[in-house]
């Protein structure tokens, strides 16, 4: 049967789990998905089908769309050594994410909804720790904060006493740090109207679940970033 792994961080199982649903649900694979119960927290609906196979074929960004439009799927999927964050796959999901019924289920689940559309807030995701050597740096969040006109300013990283963290705070020191799960992390960011994003797919997925939002990322990324409606942030 396809099944799916705790491969990378949340941010990560999210998206694959996202690109094996799409593919699932237009061939009624059945699928086995981790965190699913928590992913459900976010409105997302994996889809799990009736269909299995004997056999089983490695599925990554090389192969995902001749499988994804296949007219007969017959065997099952082994997605696991994959992250699925090419260009092309990060727009079908966003659009996904993006049509009509997900979006309200999304919406409609979300425990902070009442925020959206209803506020001036900025938000600003770090990604720290391990990505720390890849992370934009100072110049980009000060210049991209200084860009924008907001009421209150949140922040969430996971590294809450980074030098960087430390500089935002000396400069904005009314700034609120927040500290959720994960999943009400995303919540609550979403609703924010503007958002600022890092590194990393968590960041980006921030940005696929922020309908009303004006999103601004580093302009050196590619990949789940190449949103049209995103506004592009020089890093210097």
């Amino acid at each position: 049967m396809t099944s799916t792994y705790y491969n990378g961080r949340l941010g990560n199982q999210i998206i694959r789990n996202l690109a094996v649903s799409l593919i699932a649900e237009k061939h009624n694979l059945y699928v086995e998905y981790c965190n699913n119960e928590w992913i459900s927290q976010l409105g997302i609906n994996l889809f799990s089908g009736t269909h299995t196979f004997y056999n089983t074929i490695i599925l990554g960004d090389d192969n995902y769309f001749s499988v994804y439009n296949c007219t007969n799927l017959t065997y099952n999927l082994d997605p696991n050594n994959s992250f699925f964050q090419t260009t092309e796959i990060g727009n079908l999901l966003y659009k996904y994410l993006h049509t009509y019924k997900i979006k309200l289920n999304i919406i409609n689940i979300n425990p902070f909804n009442e925020r959206y559309n209803t506020n001036n807030d900025l938000y600003i995701h770090l990604r720290l720790t391990d990505l720390t050597q890849s992370n934009p740096g100072i110049n980009y969040y000060m210049n991209t904060i200084k860009a924008i006109e907001f009421e209150n300013l949140y922040i969430s990283t996971d590294e809450p006493t980074h030098d960087i963290i430390k500089q935002i705070i000396n400069y904005y020191p009314t700034a609120t740090i927040l500290d959720y799960n994960e999943i009400l992390t995303i919540q609550f960011a979403s609703t924010c109207k503007n958002i600022i994003l890092s590194q990393g797919s968590f960041s980006a997925l921030i940005g696929y679940l922020s309908f009303y939002s004006k999103v601004y990322y580093p302009a050196h990324l590619d990949g789940l970033y190449n949103i049209n409606s995103w506004i592009k942030h020089s890093v210097n």
